[in-house]
């Protein structure tokens, strides 16, 4: 669906994006993780058209957003960080306005905002104006209104910024929805553990370069060479830590907590379900049997901090 081919922004002898290269596949969410100044908001710019690349390509649904950016317009869908509402307006006429300019007229028009309130959860909120929304509802709004042509192609620039913990939820399900519905999202956000929660793939951009990406275990693997697995029994401890001692590629194993167990291992799905299969041949009363997330801000504080090494 995305695809960037050594794309450069410069400003002057600043290089805000340095030779990125990226390839997002339809229906994924994609995470884009980076510091202040890395490059991720100017690289969103110019995917949807709004700022002209210094070289590099870029092309969204086989379409050549450089060359062609009028092409674009109807496949991409763009929330940025700092939006503008129209205070005077009322919630349904804001996002008719905006529906009329990409041509949507009567009862298609009407059908279309009723239908895109309902999914970002306004409906009730239709006749009152726009100033009078909370930040997490302006928000919401502004989703919906990137939403009106139907866009393949989501850009989301911290759509989540400001917002409370419940605003915070509605807004990631709401994005949940949106991919099962086909959509192929790009969102930034400095919410790692929620981003690490919601994103299907990730990528670690600084200094204008995605230095980092993958699933959120593929980052894992990468950074630590091992991944971690948490087993719960009613009981056997002491047994279960030494047949995970014994068992190959496991390089570790100690309890956390009551009847709880954490072991580091080398491997991948098919070596889980061998291990729970050991397991519950040597008769351990298994009770709960999850392989756990890298924690996204401790990977994204060391690959970082190693680029600055750098």
């Amino acid at each position: 669906m995305l695809k960037i081919e050594n794309l450069c922004k410069c400003y002057g002898k600043f290089q805000a994006v340095n030779e990125l290269n990226l390839h997002i596949p339809k229906g994924e969410i994609f995470g884009f993780v980076g510091p202040n100044g890395a490059g991720k908001t100017t690289t969103m710019r110019i995917i949807c058209g709004l700022l002209e690349a210094t070289s590099g390509k870029v092309f969204a649904d086989g379409i050549d957003v450089i060359n062609k950016p009028k092409e674009l317009k109807s496949k991409i869908g763009y929330m940025p960080d700092f939006f503008g509402v129209y205070d005077d307006l009322k919630v349904m006429e804001y996002l008719e306005f905006y529906a009329s300019i990409y041509n949507i007229r009567g009862l298609e028009r009407e059908k279309v905002c009723k239908d895109l309130l309902e999914l970002v959860d306004l409906s009730e909120k239709k006749d009152f104006y726009v100033d009078s929304l909370s930040r997490g509802m302006k928000q919401r709004l502004c989703l919906a209104r990137s939403l009106v042509h139907n866009p393949d192609l989501l850009i989301l620039d911290e759509p989540a910024s400001g917002m409370d913990p419940r605003a915070r939820l509605e807004m990631k399900e709401i994005l949940k929805t949106l991919r099962s519905m086909g959509k192929t999202i790009l969102v930034s956000s400095h919410i790692l553990p929620e981003l690490a929660e919601l994103c299907t793939s990730i990528g670690i951009i600084d200094k204008g370069r995605v230095i980092m990406s993958g699933t959120v275990e593929e980052i894992t693997k990468k950074v630590y060479h091992t991944q971690t697995i948490r087993i719960k029994v009613i009981a056997k401890v002491e047994e279960t830590i030494r047949l995970l001692q014994e068992y190959p590629d496991v390089d570790g194993a100690n309890v956390t907590s009551e009847n709880t167990v954490e072991a580091s291992f080398k491997g991948d799905d098919m070596f889980l379900n061998s291990l729970l299969l050991r397991l519950i041949q040597s008769n351990i009363p298994v009770v709960a049997f999850n392989q756990l997330s890298g924690n996204l801000e401790d990977i994204f504080m060391m690959v970082t901090a190693t680029e600055e090494i750098k």
